[in-house]
């Protein structure tokens, strides 16, 4: 059985800079989205948490719904490259040369929203990194002594 999103869910997720586009059945993600999401599995990062750190509440979804997902959007890299995450069964509005220039802007949009969170999230990492590390006592002696 598949998962079913209320309106205020489709609201919500149409908030979240990786959804492209969300109906009742679907959610269609960003190129760029689907990208990292690759890059971060085959670094082995945990197929939920990976949906957990761009911003969704991973609770609503199947048991193996992000661990499919990910198998999918793989062998469609496989078949067809990169570029075949954006052709009919990846983003329905960003189909190459059909698209208009208002799903255009509406993916560019989406992308710099996207690149922000990341760059919010890595900045809180670097934050949290630097204050574990300022505990520490710091050698600030001369060696020439």
């Amino acid at each position: 059985m598949r998962t079913t999103f209320s309106s205020d869910e489709i609201a919500e997720l149409k908030k979240n800079p990786c959804v492209f586009d969300c109906t009742e059945k679907s959610v269609y993600y960003t190129h760029e989205f689907k990208q990292r999401a690759l890059e971060l599995y085959a670094q082995g990062v945990e197929t939920k948490e990976i949906w957990r750190r761009s911003g969704f509440d991973v609770r609503k979804w199947k048991k193996h719904y992000f661990r499919l997902t990910l198998r999918d959007w793989r062998r469609v890299v496989e078949r067809s490259g990169l570029e075949g995450l954006t052709s009919p069964g990846g983003t329905p509005h960003d189909r190459g040369p059909n698209n208009t220039n208002k799903d255009t802007i509406k993916r560019l949009v989406l992308q710099v929203k996207y690149l922000q969170a990341e760059n919010d999230f890595l900045a809180q990492l670097r934050a949290k990194r630097a204050e574990s590390n300022s505990g520490r006592i710091k050698n600030t002696e001369s060696s020439e002594n």
